[in-house]
């Protein structure tokens, strides 16, 4: 049985190299060329299509947020920040945007290749993070939306009868649980509305 290669394949992947003209980029250029990699270099922002990018290099030294067709720490791609300054305020700014490695400068004829391979890893680490942090906070919503919708059917009686309920309005209206909760808390709501809004016009009349 042949064991599925560990090291993924760069070739033909696209890195943009977001840094000012600088023998830098050509030090990185040469390395993500021999590897396989597509690199454009651009100064002093991203253009659109980077939006496609497989990889994005960007100068930690002299970036700032307007270079970035995204909020920082929203990059779709991996990012690796090229730092040659310990400045406090410019490491926390590449940290800011989230950067999934690091090169010092000056590069030189190594490095670049880990870099891709620890940035795609901590990239991908992260993006299954943030999936199951969004599916935690959806059951839990869901969880919350119930409460309320079985809060509402009880009107004082047991809450096992209510939850029973509320299955038998999910079956009779072919949808979830969930779907049905929403239902009751949404008219739930209107009905509230529609007495505080009764209440107004008498007060007015």
């Amino acid at each position: 049985m042949t064991r599925p290669p560990r090291i993924p394949n760069l070739g033909g992947a696209r890195a943009f190299v977001l840094h000012r003209p600088h023998p830098t980029v050509q030090a990185i250029t040469r390395q993500l060329s021999a590897i396989g990699l597509v690199t454009l270099d651009c100064w002093p922002e991203l253009p659109p299509e980077a939006l496609a990018a497989d990889f994005v290099f960007f100068d930690a030294d002299l970036g700032f947020d307007e270079q970035f067709p995204w909020k920082p720490g929203e990059a779709p791609m991996p990012l690796v920040a090229l730092i040659g300054s310990e400045a406090p305020g410019r490491i926390e700014w590449a940290l800011s945007h989230k950067a999934d490695a690091q090169l010092l400068k000056p590069v030189g004829t190594a490095g670049v290749y880990s870099a891709l391979l620890i940035a795609r890893q901590s990239f991908e680490a992260r993006k299954h993070l943030a999936s199951e942090i969004s599916s935690l906070r959806l059951r839990v919503a869901e969880r919350q939306t119930i409460v309320r919708a079985v809060e509402a059917l009880s009107k004082g009686a047991e809450d096992g009868r209510a939850y029973a309920q509320l299955r038998s309005l999910a079956m009779s209206w072919q949808i979830s649980v969930e779907e049905a909760a929403r239902r009751i808390v949404a008219m739930t709501e209107e009905d509230v509305a529609g007495e505080e809004g009764g209440d107004d016009q008498s007060h007015r009349a």
